[in-house]
This record gives C-alpha cells, structure tokens and sequence, in this order.
C-alpha cells in the first residue's frame, strides 16, 4: 500500500470516558504499518447538534472538523456514529451555511472518513490482523455502521479472524439498542426496554464480551449488564483487535 497520511478522530465519548479505545486504535495500526496523527485541534464531529435540530450551531463544529483534518488521505474513527456523521451530516451543515468554502472542504473531509473495520478491510484490505482474544464473544451491529454506512460484515469477518475467539451470534442482532444518544434522554422508558430486550439477547448467548464498533451503545448495553450482575463485559472492537498473546 502506497504511504498515506492517517489521522484518528477519537470522538468525543471516547476522549471523556473511552481513553482506551483510541489508545487500541493506535497500537492497532501502528502495528500494521500505519503511520497515524492526532491533530490536537479537532472536538465534536457535530452530530449532537444535528440529530437534535441545531443546524446552524453545528456550522462551527464542522469547519472545525474539516480544518482539524485537512490534508489526510484518511480519517479513521472508532465509531459509526462519528464516521456517519461527516460522511453524510456534514454536507447538509455545510449547504445551509451558505459557505462555498465549507461545502468544498466537506467535500474533501466527508469521503475520507472511515469507521474502522471499513479503514482496515477496505483500505488496508486485511482482515487478520494478528490479534489473539481466546474468549467466548458476541458482537453488536450499531445502528449507524449498518444503516447509515453500511459496514455489512466487515466487523465479523475482523472477528473471525481473530486467533483464540469463539464468535457466536447475537439473537435479533439488528435491533437497536436503545441508546441512540439524546433519544435515551427523551424517551427514557421506551430506551430503557429496547436496551434491556439486547441485554437479554446478549445474556442467552453465553457470552463472557460484548463487543460493538461504538463505544455509546456498549455504555448503554454494559451498564445494564452490570446491574443485572451478568458477568458479561464490553469491549470496543478496536480493543479485541489490539489484543495480543503479550497482552490478552
């Protein structure tokens, strides 16, 4: 693969309370020969704002994300949320900012933005990446990986490749979990249910991890399987796929 200039957005649920996630990410592709920045500058990708209706206060936020990551080849995120966000959010900020300048640099930033799995199957174009994870796991599909970018299977095939792991599937694996950000907030019960019917799926399938590719929905799921006592952990995909024999 010719030398690229990659940069990791962290997110913001992952800079406050998922520190590790983004570590992973790092030794993860350090690993594979990616040479990999954090531009400093970069926040919010702005989808709180748009998924709540404040479109114009979303305007500063993404010329902050296209300024942060100007000049990358690749923006890679451990998150389906974010990665959806600049690939298919920020251009609706951008027309209505009425900022031709904006609109050409979402241009540039919106197609080079990558979840994970996406950066490593279909850029790198690998699918073992030398991890070792001997546990019994079950894998969530968020809902904006599979909807919004349409990651398909390229998180399971990451998984099955994984040494040691035994994948099993997840029951109704498709339905959401519930959290949906401000959703969990303004529908509370209805989140709550939806959250505690995955909970269930995942306690009937033996599990000892759940594992997703955002951090968001495993902190909804996961606080419910602590409640409940399951003895189930989660663990964001960029976590298992760092993991090594030195390491597991």
């Amino acid at each position: 693969m010719p030398t690229v200039r990659v940069a990791l957005q962290v997110t913001c649920v992952n800079d406050a309370m998922f520190p590790d996630t983004g570590k992973a990410v790092v030794r993860l592709l350090r690993r594979l020969g990616v040479d990999v920045d954090f531009p400093q500058a970069q926040t919010c990708c702005g989808q709180p704002m748009v998924n709540t209706g404040y479109l114009d206060e979303a305007v500063p936020v993404v010329r902050t994300f296209v300024d942060a990551f100007a000049g990358y080849d690749a923006i890679v995120t451990p998150s389906g949320s974010c990665a959806g966000s600049a690939r298919h959010q920020h251009s609706i900020v951008a027309d209505r900012s009425g900022d031709p300048a904006l609109v050409a640099a979402v241009a540039q930033t919106g197609p080079r933005t990558y979840e994970l799995s996406e950066f490593l199957v279909d850029v790198l174009d690998v699918t073992d990446v030398g991890a070792y994870f001997p546990h019994r796991v079950t894998y969530h599909p968020t809902c904006h990986s599979l909807r919004m970018l349409g990651v398909g299977d390229r998180p399971q095939r990451l998984l099955e490749a994984v040494h040691g792991i035994q994948l099993v599937d997840l029951p109704n694996a498709t339905e959401c979990c519930g959290f949906g950000g401000t959703f969990a907030l303004k529908n509370a019960d209805t989140s709550v249910a939806m959250g505690a019917d995955k909970a269930r799926h995942v306690r009937d399938t033996g599990a000892e991890v759940l594992v997703a590719g955002d951090n968001s929905c495993l902190m909804h799921v996961g606080g419910m399987l602590s409640r409940q006592r399951a003895g189930v952990r989660v663990m964001h995909l960029a976590e298992i796929l760092a993991a090594t024999e030195e390491t597991a």
